[in-house]
């Protein structure tokens, strides 16, 4: 039964090729749009955790800092740093901009006191140490020397760093927070938040104290329509390519019926012509499967404009997939093969 499945996968090559080919590409775009997921998914936790703070003190009725920014002011910082638990206070400023470099560019920029806390891991160079410097999500495509203008405002990248981006993948630039004032309120010493260094027990009048987990909760939601669709889209081209395989082994089914007769005359059980539909149908399936997995990472990865996670569970989760895939295809063919009569191997052609 084996070897009648592998001359017939020999026999109609082309036929298999194409559909491989087509299959190819439906688990190519399922897994990438997997990768996009888990980097969606995984923004808002990265973010809130790269800027280390213990809790964020906003306006009252603020849905968060990074969602629904409020402007007060940066002089609140020394009221929270006197609050009890708190050990240290600083006004942060995060907003959304342009970038004018290379390309306009939508952005992020977040503003940190300069000797404060909250600059990431740098890759290449250094922190900035006064105005007119930034550190640059490598995401934005730059590197250390170039020039980048963020509202018209001129600054220098002094150091790259990875795992800062957010709002759908878009860059963050991170500055000076004098630099970031200048850009947002016309050099005024407003802020959007006071990041703390310990959680306050209670927050001044007007104000509310966020935890970094509450604060990662209201930057998902702005995600979750997104990641819902991705999802969606993904399962569509999961049932794509079970029916591009189904299709292939239905055809081949029709094909072979008096293979089929043939081999139920000389005793072949129901379940032995079923094995042989299922062989190689999932044999397509995990062809396809490898052929996909490489043309998304080699290929499509490098289309898209923002760094995508490449998980192993994901070429797991793939590879169980492609089986699962195999397996319910080749149900297309299974009628064909186990109803036909065996009477038919004995009538004239």
């Amino acid at each position: 039964m084996w070897l009648l499945t592998l001359r017939d996968l020999q026999w109609r090559r082309r036929r298999f090729v194409i559909a491989v080919l087509a299959t190819a590409m439906a688990f190519a775009m399922s897994l990438l749009m997997s990768w996009v997921n888990a980097r969606l998914h995984g923004e808002p936790g990265r973010i809130v955790a790269v800027l280390d703070t213990d809790a964020w003190v906003v306006e009252e009725g603020t849905s968060g800092p990074f969602t629904a920014s409020t402007v007060i002011s940066a002089d609140l910082a020394e009221t929270v740093a006197a609050l009890p638990s708190v050990s240290a206070a600083q006004p942060v400023v995060l907003l959304h901009s342009t970038m004018q470099a290379r390309s306009v560019r939508d952005v992020n920029v977040i503003g940190l006191p300069v000797e404060g806390w909250g600059w990431p891991q740098i890759r290449h160079g250094r922190s900035p140490t006064g105005p007119g410097e930034t550190v640059a999500d490598i995401a934005a495509g730059l590197g250390v020397g170039d020039e980048v203008f963020l509202a018209g405002r001129r600054l220098v990248v002094v150091g790259t760093a990875a795992g800062v981006s957010y709002y759908f993948g878009a860059p963050t630039f991170l500055v000076p927070l004098a630099d970031a004032q200048a850009i947002a309120f016309a050099g005024q010493p407003f802020a959007t938040a006071i990041a703390t260094d310990g959680v306050p027990s209670s927050a001044p009048a007007g104000f509310q104290v966020l935890s970094p987990a509450e604060v990662e909760a209201d930057l998902a939601r702005i995600l979750e329509s997104s990641t819902q669709t991705i999802g969606v889209l993904n399962a569509l081209l999961i049932v794509m390519a079970a029916g591009i395989i189904g299709s292939i082994v239905y055809l081949s089914a029709l094909e072979r019926t008096r293979d089929f007769a043939v081999l139920k005359a000389t005793g072949a059980s129901s379940g032995a012509l079923f094995a042989g539909l299922a062989a190689q149908a999932v044999t397509l399936s995990l062809v396809a499967a490898v052929a996909g997995a490489a043309l998304a990472r080699f290929v499509l990865t490098p289309l898209i404009p923002f760094d995508v996670d490449l998980t192993a569970s994901s070429f797991v989760t793939l590879a169980a997939t492609a089986l699962a895939v195999g397996v319910l295809a080749s149900l297309a063919g299974l009628r064909r093969a186990t109803g036909v009569d065996p009477a038919l191997a004995f009538r004239a052609a």
